[in-house]
Formats: structure tokens, C-alpha cells, sequence
């Protein structure tokens, strides 16, 4: 009988090592290696009778490689397809991450009950009676869709073999177990094993495959990094479990781009598309408050309409605080900074708190001069017109500097009704017959000037 080998992977970033150690010299975090046994298996467990993988490569000249584009799978979910970059692609393998409880599977059983083609969905995790009720609330009328609730790999791909599903669904990777592997489920080895199956299974048919992936306490997707390197495509879903709002985000993305954002709100019948998503970013409040303004930021081609928060008080202990939720808090150190220096604000002994509504986290520079409004609106406690919005970035000179796509930005705030827009003097506005009034200035100085006197 054959030696049974054992090796030493750290639980957090799925680093290897040779014997035991108390911390991970790969991501410094300590008790976090354990041992696993490790099988190599004699051949893969998936297997086709006729193997596109059986045929010898042969180097081709990239001019004669054929460059058309394949056609995507159409989820019947905007906000899905605009993430993805257009839709599902043919064989490619997308991993969906996110907190417990924030909707992960909702949005993946809302998606296989709405595909006009057929679909399996192989639950490791809930019974299929759990699904069932959950899918009377989504769509009870769904014919397409089949569950399956299994754990063994071997078992799955035995059945994916008699259903011929044009596209699977794994709730979640973190609960596959192949035979391969002697290592328990959720373990380093088993996650790696799992996924490699499942991608020799999605190339070779060209069978599109969605991963449902737990994350860890730090927020990022739990098993090996090599996880992520192994996936088409990696897309997080966020928000606050106490709130109705979900944002969806491409961190990779290999048939799109990355920059893209979907928004949904959570609603008992499943999550609904949100088409207009600055209408739920902007408070709705009757009376002029003081402390915020509105800001044009992009995330990815979509413009949209953010409202900045922000309390100045004074500090009661000695060190002042500093605190910002969706906004960079040492570019907000920045920007008091400049504050101080070049608008004349004496602002180091107050506690300065930033917000962003709607719960989503902004890196655009281009809300920096939105940010610097609010703040002076609460310093002064006097409030700004609610139809006033600003795009523009702040510099250390306190110089007020252009930002891209300035057209896109004000087309939005002209459509939400806003009647003037604060931008850089040195932008290029392409059109001129804008109904929307365009304010152009050169320093924060003359930003404090216009809006405070």
C-alpha cells in the first residue's frame, strides 16, 4: 500500500510548506497552517468520449488566428450583463463572492429561473425543498431550471452528463468534494481539485459555469489565492445586510472590464434592478440641510449622482477626529489640509466626519470638490442649493483640476434636474447649449467665494 503524503497549507492565503510553522511567511498571519493529506489521482475525474483536449497543439502565426467574437449568453439581467461586460461567455468560469446573507444565492437561483435555456443549479448547502420555496417567491412558473443537491464531484458530473445543461450553477465551491483529494471539504486541496475539475469540465464543452464562494473576515475570497488566478472572471457582491441595496463589482474580469457597477435592491421577491441608481443615492429631504453637497462621479461608463455627508464639530479631547465611510480618509486629511492652507479654515481642532449615502465606496477624484463643499456647508452651518452639483478634483496648491468625460457628467446632473454644476475652468466642454448653467473656477478659494460669499 502506497504511502499516504500529507504537506502543510496556510488556511488564509493557501501557501504550501514542507513542515509546520506558527506563522504564514507568505501573509504573516499566525496559527493559520494546517495539514492536509494529498492523493494525486491517476487520471481526471472529468472525462468526454471525444476530448477536445486529445488533439496535439500546434503553434499557429497570430495573423492566422481566427479573431471573431464569440456570441455571449444573454442572463436577462442588465445589471448582470453590463458587470460581465455584454453577458455570460461560452465556457468561461465565474466566481461570485460576498458577506453572508447579502443575496449571493438569490441572485444566482434569480438568474437560473429566468434563462430561457436549461440550467442546473447544484446546491451544497441548502436542500432542495429550501430552494424550491425560495424559488416560489422569485418565479414559482420556471420550467428550465433543475436542482441538484449534491457534494461529490464524481456524482455531479455523472448527472450534468444526462441533464446536458447549457449553463451550471455551484452553491458553493466551498463544499465540492472530489475523490481525488483525501482532504475534507472546504480544506486548500479540495478547493483546488474542485476548481480544475470544473474548468476542464467548462472548456472542454463549452459550458459556462458561476461559483458561489464564501469570503473570509477580511473580505476577500476564501481558499488559495490561486483561486482567483484560476476563474474567467471574479465578481463581488456588496452592501449592508441591514439596508435594501446590493452593489455588484467585476475585481477581474477577463472578457470585460473592471469598472463597471450594478446596482439591485433587495425585495421579498428577489432583487430588483435598479435602472436610475442616483435616485436612491440623493436623500430625499424637503428642507436645504446643511453639510452636504452633490457630486457627478463615473463607475465605468455609467455616470451617476452621489450625495457627500459631512459633521464638523469641535473636538472634545485633545487629538481631533477623522473619520470618512466610502471615501479615502487620508485623502481626506489631504483635503482639510488644503483647506487650511489655501482657503484660510481652521479646521485642526474640530472633528471632521465623512459620508457617503447608499452605503458604496467612491475612488473617483473627481468628488473631491463635493467633499470640500460639505465640509465648509458644516463648518459654517449653512446649507447648499439642492440643485447645485460639483465635478472636479482638488489639488495641493488648492488649484481646482479637470476631470474625464466632464460632458457625460453634466448630461446626467441636466437630466436629474440639477440647475448648475460646478467644474474646472480648465475642462473642454464639447457642447455649448447645455440648459444646465456651468460654473467654471480656477482655485478652492473661489469656490468658498461663490457658494458662502
Amino acid at each position: 500500500m502506497a504511502k499516504t503524503k500529507t504537506t502543510f497549507f496556510c488556511q488564509n492565503c493557501g501557501a504550501q510548506f514542507a513542515k509546520w510553522q506558527g506563522q504564514c511567511t507568505s501573509c504573516k498571519e499566525w496559527n493559520t497552517i494546517a495539514e492536509e493529506v494529498i492523493q494525486k489521482a491517476e487520471k481526471p475525474v472529468w472525462s468526454t468520449h471525444e476530448s477536445p483536449s486529445k488533439r496535439i497543439a500546434k503553434p499557429q502565426r497570430i495573423s492566422e488566428i481566427s479573431a471573431h467574437s464569440e456570441a455571449r449568453l444573454d442572463t436577462k439581467n442588465n445589471e448582470l450583463n453590463r458587470v460581465l461586460g455584454g453577458g455570460i461567455v461560452p465556457g468561461s468560469l465565474t466566481l461570485l463572492g460576498g458577506e453572508p446573507g447579502i443575496g449571493k444565492s438569490t441572485l444566482m437561483l434569480q438568474i437560473a429561473l429566468q434563462l430561457p435555456f436549461k440550467t442546473l443549479y447544484i446546491s451544497g448547502e441548502e436542500s432542495a425543498q429550501q430552494i424550491k420555496m425560495r424559488a416560489e417567491r422569485i418565479q414559482p412558473n420556471a420550467t428550465n431550471c433543475y436542482i441538484l443537491t449534491e457534494t461529490k464531484t464524481k456524482l455531479i458530473f455523472r448527472q450534468i452528463e444526462e441533464v446536458c445543461p447549457d449553463i451550471v450553477v455551484v452553491d458553493s465551491i466551498q463544499t465540492l468534494h472530489s475523490e481525488a483529494i483525501e482532504s475534507s471539504a472546504g480544506s486548500i486541496s479540495q478547493i483546488r481539485q474542485t476548481t480544475t475539475e470544473l474548468i476542464k469540465f467548462a472548456k472542454e464543452t463549452n459550458t459556462p459555469v458561476i461559483l458561489i464562494g464564501h469570503i473570509t473576515k477580511d473580505g476577500t475570497i476564501a481558499g488559495p489565492k490561486i483561486l482567483e488566478h484560476m476563474v474567467d472572471t471574479v465578481l463581488q457582491f456588496e452592501g449592508d445586510r441591514n439596508h435594501i441595496y446590493r452593489i455588484l463589482r467585476a475585481n477581474k474580469n477577463r472578457f470585460g472590464s473592471t469598472n463597471e457597477l450594478g446596482i439591485y435592491e433587495m425585495q421579498g421577491n428577489g432583487l430588483r434592478e435598479v435602472s436610475n441608481p442616483s435616485e436612491i443615492l440623493i436623500s430625499k429631504n424637503e428642507e436645504e440641510l446643511s453639510g452636504t453637497a452633490i457630486a457627478a462621479t463615473l463607475e465605468g461608463m455609467r455616470p451617476l449622482m452621489i450625495e457627500i455627508q459631512a459633521l464638523v464639530s469641535s473636538a472634545v479631547y485633545g487629538t481631533p477626529q477623522r473619520s470618512a465611510t466610502g471615501y479615502n480618509a487620508k485623502r481626506l486629511n489631504m483635503i482639510l489640509a488644503v483647506l487650511e492652507k489655501r482657503a484660510g479654515f481652521k479646521l485642526g481642532a474640530k472633528d471632521v466626519f465623512l459620508n457617503i449615502t447608499g452605503g458604496i465606496t467612491v475612488d473617483d477624484p473627481a468628488i473631491d470638490l463635493a467633499v470640500v463643499a460639505a465640509v465648509l456647508s458644516s463648518n459654517i452651518d449653512v446649507a447648499i442649493e439642492k440643485t447645485m452639483c460639483f465635478a472636479a478634483e482638488v489639488g495641493l496648491a488648492g488649484e481646482v483640476r479637470p476631470v474625464t468625460r466632464v460632458d457625460q457628467r453634466i448630461l446626467e446632473a441636466e437630466k436629474l434636474g440639477f440647475t448648475s454644476i460646478v467644474i474646472s475652468k480648465y475642462c473642454k466642454v464639447e457642447r455649448k447649449d447645455y440648459a444646465i448653467h456651468i460654473l467654471k473656477v480656477s482655485k478652492v478659494h473661489d469656490v468658498v467665494h461663490h457658494l458662502f460669499g
